[in-house]
């Protein structure tokens, strides 16, 4: 005697319904759009990271009407789709806020407060990772490094940063967000809605006044290198010794105190190492043998 499928308790389940259709209207705005994109590239694929930010600027998030789109756009799969979507952290999944909130916890972020920076902001906003506050402002998440380990512990709100922050810098600054008062990043453009953000990493300009030329994210602690291999940096920063004495400089080279105005890290200077503290040296203390 056999017996089905309901009575062994397994679920064949029902296959997924097509995605649904964009309205017309939408569509026809889409479409004009991406051929837009898709005509930058000599191979239509190319375009397919661009045109997924491009379905996000619309839902806030790449849906499977999303990416049929660009599927039918590029002549692709919904699985070659799915399969970059998937992979790319930038790319939503579900509904989320109109801010992405993002606090580095990589180590260096972490060790200066990252990790306390994240906690606080979950209990403040009543949400864990990657959820979304209930008046759909915004969104939370932990997330690795943002590149800018000058200026941990760094927060990123749409893609801008948010340098040095501390605990209660960040919830004033959610508060903020939810409450509509200007933010104004640290460095970089001004902020706009994660809508806005997607459509202008699709390609399209940021037609905002004052957006393009407030542009760039790198601080003067990121390109002080750079300045100094093109000739261009003031004169060098002499940091004292570790053993407190007194340092010789060169006689052509002045001691650069930095200004506030210069956003410097606030951990630029070397600290002290085993490795060059006579007093606490490096390696096994005991000789070989014993």
């Amino acid at each position: 005697m056999t017996t089905s499928s309901s009575e062994r308790g397994v679920s064949l389940g029902m296959p997924e319904l097509p995605a649904p259709a964009y309205p017309d209207d939408v569509r026809a705005r889409l479409e004009t759009d991406a051929r837009e994109v898709i005509a930058r590239y000599p191979d239509s694929r190319s375009a397919l990271l661009p045109l997924l930010h491009l379905v996000q600027s619309q839902e806030g998030h790449v849906t499977r009407t999303g990416m049929q789109f660009c599927a039918d756009m590029l002549g692709l799969t919904t699985a070659e789709v799915t399969a970059v979507a998937t992979f790319y952290t930038m790319y939503r999944r579900g509904p989320s806020g109109d801010y992405q909130v993002g606090v580095c916890t990589n180590t260096l972020c972490a060790v200066m407060g990252g990790d306390a920076i994240f906690e606080s902001l979950q209990e403040h906003l009543g949400v864990g990772n990657g959820e979304t506050t209930e008046d759909g402002k915004v969104t939370l998440e932990h997330i690795e490094c943002n590149a800018a380990c000058d200026f941990a512990p760094v927060v990123m709100v749409n893609w801008e940063f948010f340098d040095n922050q501390t605990p209660a810098s960040v919830k004033a600054l959610v508060d903020d967000l939810r409450a509509g008062r200007p933010v104004t990043p640290t460095r970089g453009a001004p902020l706009c809605t994660f809508k806005e953000t997607a459509r202008i990493l699709a390609g399209f300009p940021d037609e905002r006044d004052g957006a393009v030329a407030a542009g760039g994210s790198a601080g003067p602690a990121s390109l002080a290198g750079l300045k100094l291999a093109k000739g261009e940096a003031s004169a060098a920063r002499v940091v004292h010794p570790r053993d407190g004495g007194p340092h010789d400089a060169p006689q052509d080279r002045a001691v650069h105190d930095p200004s506030p105005t210069e956003h410097l890290s606030s951990h630029d200077a070397p600290q002290d190492t085993s490795a060059s503290d006579p007093s606490n040296p490096a390696g096994p203390t005991a000789e070989e043998g014993e």
